[in-house]
């Protein structure tokens, strides 16, 4: 069964409420990931070019607890938010209640109103339903374009589509678009491969299990390989570990590398997740720049995820040159890996409240 696309909605007249991806880093009150808020350019254009739409963003940051923490607070954001999406932007001091009302009351046409981090409320977390009602009663529609959360069974993202008419956003049907074309690869875009870095073998292992069955490589770098040999875990031949190893290892090696860009060089189809080493601390981050690179000098449709994968693209200037680039880190390796993906299932279903369908 397909999505609900935001396309097929009725949304004149309407009180929109867009969950979206802005869990970004801040450091010395700057957002860091600017590409995850841009990515909800296009939904937010779209909604605002229906007539007489209001539109309210719902988003998290970070891992408050359920508790108020001021380091949270979306509204360090506003500013960010404001330039990058190019629209004005007013915020609400909470995501439910008369504060959520009283801000979209005075909403001009064409502003956005960003409201408080909805992971301040621990109903959230446990994926309430008397909190995703107070959450849907300012408003009439639900878009989901937030893929870095849809594997995640919360109030935002699964019960309150189950409550208003809910819609996939534009990124989100690009994600899933994206994402599927490596999923499973057809035999002209072979041969396919996998990158691999990062921490945690636990989290990636089922991402690598799943590759072996229709990938030619596995390329397996960072912690995840150091941990696979550590526990002598055992692969097909498709799966190649680092070999060689920087100064403790901190980084793939020089032979690793070589043979990581050769394999590259042919790929047809290339899926990336996770650093190959501490690229943070250069000269560590070599393995992984000189693998990019390749990546991108294959002209191999490649499609890269993760917040630490993404940070190197930004910062290297590199977005433009991969041919599409995830908001998910864990929901691209849940989707990838056959996982469950609740935000999404709760679009395919049709039991949710009314229709919302433009006839």
């Amino acid at each position: 069964m397909e999505l609900r696309k935001i396309q097929d909605a009725d949304l004149g007249n309407k009180r929109v409420l867009l969950r979206a991806g802005f869990n970004v880093e801040i450091e010395n009150g700057n957002v860091k990931e600017k590409f995850k808020i841009a990515a909800a350019k296009d939904t937010v254009e779209y909604i605002l070019s229906q007539e007489n739409a209001k539109l309210a963003l719902i988003a998290h940051l970070g891992r408050p607890e359920g508790k108020f923490k001021q380091e949270f607070s979306l509204r360090q954001i506003v500013d960010d938010v404001e330039k990058i999406l190019n629209r004005k932007v007013k915020f609400a001091e909470d995501c439910v209640g008369e504060a959520v009302k009283r801000e979209l009351k005075k909403l001009n046409q064409g502003e956005i109103l960003l409201l408080e981090n909805v992971r301040f409320h621990q109903e959230e977390k446990n994926n309430e339903r008397k909190f995703a009602e107070k959450m849907a009663e300012n408003f009439d529609i639900y878009i989901n374009d937030a893929f870095g959360v849809c594997h995640r069974r919360q109030a935002s993202v699964v019960k309150i589509a189950e409550i208003l008419p809910s819609f996939a956003g534009i990124r989100l049907q690009e994600e899933v678009k994206n994402l599927g074309k490596v999923k499973n690869v057809p035999e002209k875009r072979k041969p396919a491969v996998a990158v691999i870095g990062g921490i945690k073998i636990d989290t990636k292992l089922p991402l690598i299990r799943n590759f072996e069955k229709n990938y030619d490589y596995i390329l397996v770098g960072g912690k995840v390989s150091i941990e696979a040999m550590n526990r002598k875990v055992k692969f097909s031949g498709k799966v190649i570990l680092t070999f060689d190893f920087a100064e403790g290892k901190k980084d793939i090696g020089e032979k690793t590398i070589a043979k990581f860009k050769e394999i590259i060089l042919q790929a047809k189809t290339v899926v990336w997740n996770g650093p190959m080493g501490e690229f943070e601390n250069p000269p560590f981050d070599k393995g992984t720049k000189e693998l990019v690179k390749a990546v991108i000098e294959s002209g191999a449709f490649s499609v890269m995820g993760g917040g630490e994968s993404v940070q190197i693209l930004e910062e290297n200037g590199w977005l433009e040159k991969i041919s599409f680039v995830s908001t998910g880190g864990g929901a691209m390796l849940e989707y990838l890996s056959g996982g469950e993906m609740p935000g999404l299932e709760v679009l395919r279903r049709s039991s949710f409240a009314g229709s919302g369908i433009a006839r």
